[in-house]
């Protein structure tokens, strides 16, 4: 699976977790250079608390367009160290 946003692959890899339709990819396989750490958290249910990384490729910016569970609940271990995209991140087999 690869993610790409502004034309850029921002994460590959052949072990991803697919949950309610996102693709998590394990965070090594993320390039972190285009990652940067924002602010905004929200809630699951049943995985926990979301963290987020804006997304800086080639002078643009996609605010939020990653997120990750820095602390899974056990229900939703699998993703544990796993990031997920959203906001335009085409992903693809």
């Amino acid at each position: 699976m690869k993610a790409i946003w502004n034309g850029t692959v921002v994460a590959e890899s052949n072990d991803t977790v697919e949950v309610e339709g996102n693709q998590y990819f394990p965070r090594a396989s993320v390039k972190s250079d285009y990652l940067k750490d924002s602010s905004k958290h929200t809630t699951c249910p049943w995985k926990g608390v979301a963290s987020y990384f804006t997304l800086e490729v080639d002078g643009k910016t996609n605010e939020d367009a990653a997120w990750y569970y820095p602390q899974p609940k056990d229900e939703a271990k699998m993703i544990t160290d796993r990031v997920a995209f959203w906001r335009g991140v085409e992903v693809v087999p």
